[in-house]
């Protein structure tokens, strides 16, 4: 009577974390569960950790990549594996309490088709596993502190970051539906999410479901680096994102969104992605005084990503000491 979940779990040079990772999904309640684990050609210890485990969880389907693929594609290389109902996409370093796929199993069961995902409230640990703080803030009961959005949803994905990823569980037969991730992206959540909520629904469970590591070079951090891959991805899904909407506002939430990008930009010392965004945003408005100046100052490569790296640094550290106080994470990302 319980639907099959597959669980994929891409790894690139996780060795320190990997084993935790994989226990997690054989720790679930839950009994009807693939674990599809791929190695997206790493270069650490990790490959020797996975047979350890596959020696103890013979079932577990393991493919080894021998040049890393990417992100996406190496999930879509799991996807073509997955026989559940529901998918989780798990990353390598992250861990998931006993109950997690139970909890969201049943969710989606009690749900007309018309949701494609299930997510959660999640805490973040550090490299030892030490609790950090949470994605939403918890109040004395236990529960989020504010209104977590659910429902049609795809207004809120224009405006904002708002879901731990990890949290995910997605119906598979949306995900398929949509050609699974776009391989031709650097990475994938703002993809899926911008296609899947325009014409699905979303369930928050109030639960912490899922526990997510916090490392140095996370690939929010990447964004800044320059010369990132993920600028780019991230004007195609914009792309995608004005052909999907329909209304005034949500043409007004994608342009605030670009906006934030082409900052992102002249942090990254890119002037031919800002140039890029700048383009797409006249589509929808005029970019104005201010943004015009930006990409200006873009185009004169000025060496300011060196002084945000000294800032960034500042600024996780404070990050992680206001989660340590209670200060949800979606404040401080917004």
């Amino acid at each position: 009577m319980n639907p099959e979940v597959s669980v994929i779990c891409t790894c690139y040079n996780h060795a320190p974390f990997i084993y935790e990772c994989l226990q997690s999904v054989a720790n679930q309640t839950y009994d009807n569960i693939q674990l599809i684990v791929i190695d997206n050609a790493s270069t650490d210890n990790s490959r020797r950790v996975i047979l350890q485990f596959i020696d103890q969880y013979p079932n577990t389907i393991f493919i080894r990549s021998v040049n890393n693929i990417g992100l996406c594609k190496a999930f879509n290389q799991g996807l073509g594996e997955a026989k559940g109902k529901y998918i989780i996409d798990l990353a390598a370093d992250d861990v998931m309490p006993p109950q997690r796929i139970a909890q969201q199993v049943k969710a989606f069961e009690e749900l007309p088709k018309d949701y494609a995902v299930v997510f959660s409230n999640a805490s973040y640990i550090d490299t030892s596993g030490k609790l950090i703080g949470y994605h939403y803030a918890l109040g004395n009961d236990g529960k989020a502190q504010g209104v977590v959005p659910t429902g049609n949803v795809y207004k809120e994905i224009l405006r904002r970051y708002f879901i731990c990823t990890p949290s995910i569980m997605m119906r598979k037969s949306v995900l398929m539906k949509l050609g699974g991730y776009d391989e031709t992206l650097s990475y994938e959540d703002f993809d899926f999410f911008v296609r899947s909520a325009h014409d699905y629904k979303y369930h928050y469970i109030d639960e912490v479901l899922m526990s997510k590591r916090v490392l140095d070079g996370s690939m929010a951090s990447q964004f800044y680096l320059v010369g990132n891959d993920m600028l780019k991805s991230s004007w195609a899904v914009c792309n995608k994102a004005y052909d999907l909407s329909r209304s005034q506002e949500e043409y007004d939430l994608l342009a605030e969104r670009i906006r934030q990008f082409i900052k992102k930009c002249f942090v990254a010392e890119d002037a031919q992605q800002a140039t890029e965004f700048r383009k797409l945003l006249n589509y929808i408005e005029d970019p104005g005084w201010e943004t015009e100046l930006l990409v200006f100052l873009c185009r004169l490569h000025l060496p300011v990503n060196w002084i945000y790296q000294f800032y960034a640094k500042w600024q996780s550290n404070r990050k992680r000491s206001l989660m340590q106080q209670g200060v949800p994470f979606v404040q401080l990302d917004s």
